[in-house]
């Protein structure tokens, strides 16, 4: 599983502080629990429509889990902005600081985890990895379109 080939912008690189959230959290499953309401929350504020805010939810949920599972961090900087070609964009920062790269798992079918980079891939319009330059270690990115 790699991510899109796409170039990623620049992180976060919004026209005002207004349209960006950001949290830290720690690396636990009730950091991800957290990240995916305050999020939820976020978006609704502005307005994004319910379809892209359900889409960014899971993302981020499956993003921040990667974060808690594979690597070695204590905490997660969460962040999603609306970026001026009218998407949205979701990232996860970690402090793993091994490389860029992601972890290589092919589940096979009865296991029941595994697959979150298989839905990133499947949901987002696109994805990937870069170090992370708020933390030394890896951002995970993905980005929503908004649509018209």
């Amino acid at each position: 599983m790699s991510p899109h080939t796409t170039p990623s912008p620049q992180l976060l690189d919004v026209a005002s502080p207004d349209l960006a959230h950001w949290l830290e959290l720690p690396a636990h499953r009730s950091g991800v629990r957290v990240a995916r309401h305050a999020m939820g929350a976020r978006l609704t504020e502005w307005r994004v429509p319910e379809a892209v805010r359900d889409d960014a939810v899971l993302l981020v949920s499956e993003l921040a889990t990667n974060g808690v599972c594979h690597t070695p961090s204590t905490r997660l900087l969460c962040g999603i902005g609306l970026i001026a070609d009218r998407s949205l964009r979701i990232e996860v920062h970690d402090h793993d600081y091994a490389g860029t790269s992601l972890p290589d798992c092919t589940p096979c079918a009865d296991d029941e985890s595994g697959r979150g980079l298989f839905i990133v891939q499947a949901v987002a319009d696109t994805w990937g990895v870069d170090r992370s330059a708020l933390t030394g270690g890896k951002a995970v990115w993905a980005t929503l379109s908004l649509g018209c």
